[in-house]
């Protein structure tokens, strides 16, 4: 639930911590549980890509079947403020939206609820300041209900409290209790006609955001250290069967593709994130920051960028990072990977090398790492990361823009090897 109240029954309020996303497997569920509930006006919001899709008719014959009747919406538009502010509009009078489609739309589905939340949301998303990181305060009143119904892997916005919101020509991170979904559905048909690549994106991504925090804290905590490994370990296990799948060219089933959903969704659960600096995962800073000024799709920019980062930090940049706790990780890594009861095993061991092997590991999922630009491009994307994310910005720990257009050069020039 929003902010720090948690509903019970028909609406009566108490104190306490936000409610943890409801989440439901199989939109068949989703009837069930809107039979518990109070709210009776529903707005569905579809991604112009699924429209037409299974899922699409799962999910309006879930909620005809709950005895209510959606207005549907159906969102072609970039996200953008301007879409946010339409979608805000268009969903008055609903005090349940049910949203289907990839982490943008989620994105956009959580800051529509958001503007209807909060009258003041639209000054905060729009505060004049380079930072690109907006922390929202706990939501004071509770708006209108959200689903979120994913139709990708990997970004596990059905249960974060986090969206991106393009603006002036970038993106801004918001982050906020209020942004949580009360509830999501995982459904493997949702993600039916998924390409492999694409699903190997995702686990890519849920790899990369358990060791970013995991790796840039220094800091040991024994038992959320377990939980990261064991789902750093999850991730390299389901990404290596979906190589094998590729190699084989078989496509991935609905179990395994729940369970890359699963995985997803609890890289952003609170054990795992409990404790770690605010700012550990320097990676997304520069991953997002590349991405938006190529014109790249965010997992290729973090597939280039993965393994310089992790060469740098094996190299001792603390500031990036721990090279003791990424060794150790990776070997964990390196060992799952050859486990005889695991599916996909390389043909040989991975590199010792964190970068190479972060590099070799990629390769074999067949997730796409090659980019180019030219030396004034990249130049200008390190200044506008050190000025949204660093230059006494927290996020950077004191990277400068020599810094990080070397790291940018390195991904960039590395178009054969498995190593930077």
């Amino acid at each position: 639930m929003h902010g720090g109240l948690c509903a019970v029954g028909d609406g009566e309020m108490t104190l306490g911590w936000h409610c943890p996303t409801v989440m439901m497997y199989g939109s068949d569920e989703l009837a069930a549980w809107l039979a518990t509930r109070p709210e009776r006006s529903v707005t569905l919001l579809l991604d112009g890509g699924v429209a037409d899709a299974a899922i699409a008719t799962s999910v309006r014959e879930q909620i005809g079947r709950s005895g209510r009747t959606a207005r549907t919406l159906v969102i072609r538009d970039p996200g953008g403020l301007p879409t946010v502010t339409r979608l805000a509009r268009q969903t008055e009078g609903a005090d349940l939206v049910v949203a289907v489609g990839g982490g943008s739309l989620l994105d956009q589905a959580k800051l529509a609820v958001l503007m209807r939340t909060d009258p003041s949301a639209l000054a905060r998303l729009t505060v004049s300041q380079r930072s690109g990181l907006i922390l929202l305060p706990p939501a004071e009143a509770v708006g209108p209900r959200l689903v979120a119904v994913p139709t990708t892997l990997g970004t596990g916005g059905e249960l974060s409290a986090v969206a991106c919101l393009e603006y002036q020509g970038g993106k801004r991170l918001i982050m906020g209790s209020a942004l949580q979904p009360d509830a999501a559905v995982i459904d493997p048909v949702a993600t039916a006609t998924l390409p492999l690549e694409l699903a190997a994106e995702g686990v890519l991504e849920v790899l990369f955001r358990i060791s970013g925090l995991y790796v840039g804290d220094h800091g040991d905590l024994p038992t959320e250290d377990a939980l990261a490994q064991a789902l750093a370990e999850r991730a390299l296990r389901l990404g290596n069967e979906l190589g094998a799948l590729r190699a084989s060219g078989r496509p991935a089933g609905g179990p395994l593709r729940t369970e890359i959903a699963k995985v997803s969704g609890l890289s952003h659960a609170g054990w795992v994130v409990l404790g770690r600096a605010p700012y550990a995962g320097k990676g997304w800073y520069l991953a997002n920051e590349l991405s938006t000024g190529l014109g790249l799709r965010k997992m290729t920019a973090v597939a280039a960028l993965l393994p310089c980062v992790w060469g740098a930090i094996a190299a001792g940049d603390a500031r990036l990072g721990s090279a003791r706790r990424l060794d150790g990780l990776w070997q964990r890594l390196r060992m799952a990977a050859l486990d005889p009861q695991s599916a996909g095993q390389p043909a040989a061991p991975l590199p010792e090398e964190p970068g190479a092997g972060i590099a070799a590991l990629i390769d074999s999922w067949g997730v796409a790492r090659r980019i180019t630009a030219q030396p004034d491009q990249l130049a200008v994307i390190a200044r506008r990361t050190v000025r949204a994310w660093g230059a006494g910005l927290p996020m950077l720990d004191g990277l400068s823009t020599a810094d990080i257009d070397r790291l940018l050069t390195q991904a960039v020039t590395d178009s054969t090897s498995v190593s930077c």
